[in-house]
Order: C-alpha cells, then sequence, then structure tokens
C-alpha cells in the first residue's frame, strides 16, 4: 500500500546526504547518515540498497578533503558526486529569515529536494550575513538554511529545537544529544539575544560560532 508521505511526494523528488570525507578518516557519521536516508525512504516506500551504498562510500579514495553528495530517486537508484572541500569558516554572522516554516510540514522531517524555502533564502543572503535561522509559524527558533542551531546553556550543554519546531533531524544534531553535549530546549529569538554563544552547524561542518547581524530581531 502506498504511503501517506508518497502520495504527497512531487514527480522527481529525491532524496539525498551530505557527507564530508577526510583523508585517514573516511566519511564523517557515515552510519548516522545512513540511517537518515533509510528513515526516509522507509516513510516514502522507496526500497534502499543500504549495503550497496556503503561500500560506494567506503571506497572513496582522495588526497583532498571532500564533500560527497549521495542522493536517491523514488525507484530507488541511487548516485554519488564528489566535490572539493573548502575550509570551515572561523565565525558566521547569523541574520534571521523573513519566512516562516510551517511546523507541521511532512518534509521538514526529511532531507529531499523539497526545500524551496530554504534554497530562496539561501540565494538571498544579505550583504555581510553568512546564515539566516528560520522561525516557525509560532515564532519559536527553528533551524538555518544549511544547518541547525544550537545555543550554549547552563552547565556547559548546548541546547537545540525540538523536532516538533520543524527541525530536520541533523546528523550533527544526534550525534550530539546521544554523546550528551546537547539537549532538546525550546527556543525563542530572545534566548538568543541573551545568549552567551551561539552556533549553528551540520555535519559536514560541525559547529560554527555566530554572531547576530545588527538587525536581528523578531
Amino acid at each position: 500500500m502506498e504511503s501517506a508521505l508518497r502520495r504527497l511526494a512531487p514527480a522527481g523528488l529525491i532524496l539525498f546526504e551530505t557527507m564530508g570525507w577526510h583523508h585517514g578518516e573516511g566519511v564523517r557519521f557515515m552510519g548516522l547518515h545512513l540511517d537518515r536516508m533509510c528513515d526516509s525512504a522507509r516513510a516514502l516506500g522507496i526500497p534502499f540498497a543500504r549495503r550497496e551504498m556503503h561500500a560506494a562510500l567506503e571506497g572513496v579514495e582522495s588526497d583532498a578533503p571532500l564533500r560527497l553528495r549521495l542522493s536517491m530517486g523514488l525507484d530507488g537508484a541511487h548516485r554519488l558526486e564528489r566535490f572539493p572541500l573548502p575550509p570551515t569558516p572561523a565565525r558566521w554572522r547569523l541574520g534571521l529569515a523573513e519566512a516562516r516554516l510551517e511546523a507541521r510540514d511532512p518534509w521538514r522531517g526529511h532531507k529531499t529536494s523539497e526545500r524551496q524555502i530554504y534554497d530562496t533564502a539561501r540565494a538571498a543572503l544579505p550583504l555581510g550575513v553568512d546564515e539566516l535561522l528560520f522561525l516557525n509559524t509560532r515564532g519559536a527558533c527553528a533551524e538555518g538554511t544549511i544547518t541547525n542551531l544550537f545555543v550554549a546553556g547552563q552547565g556547559g550543554a548546548l541546547l537545540t529545537p525540538p523536532l516538533s519546531a520543524g527541525v530536520l533531524p541533523g546528523v550533527l544534531r544526534r550525534h550530539l544529544i546521544e554523546t550528551g553535549r546537547a539537549r532538546v530546549a525550546p527556543l525563542l529569538p530572545r534566548h538568543l539575544m541573551e545568549a552567551e554563544a551561539i552556533y549553528m552547524g551540520n555535519a559536514l561542518r560541525g559547529l560554527i560560532p555566530c554572531d547576530l547581524a545588527e538587525d536581528f530581531a523578531a
């Protein structure tokens, strides 16, 4: 029986994972990336060739760091692309996106090509701004265009918004939660303005410390 999510899928939808490869280390968080893609494939009723994908990722070789993009269509066919991985920036300036996320949108929980709201915002980043933070329609902090949000909390733990806020289950986010470095907590813009430290992060780049843009306001 066709899943409810599959019935909503637009023609040409793809699942994808963006991963970092480093010499002597291989693909960072490979198992977590494959777990997330497998969960989305299951929700869409797509066959998932995990063994073949794992072998392809294990077979990557390079003299320099790489950004890998593993994608899969609704028919289960997958493709692995390789690109140079530029150095991670030391700091970012974080602005606030004008558009609001609908937390109940089922695509918010899956990494797919159904991400026009993020791509549109990222293509129009204001001068001097490196990333934009989205709020949801309730005014709570959600996520960035390509990152999850982390705020330094009491006791040294990082706070990150719950998935119910309309947040992608990021691979780095999952790793930090499972290792006890982060915990889930609802966040509002005022928490960022009062925070000692703010980070935006993903599995490819890690945690990037952020300064708020001068016009950051809800």
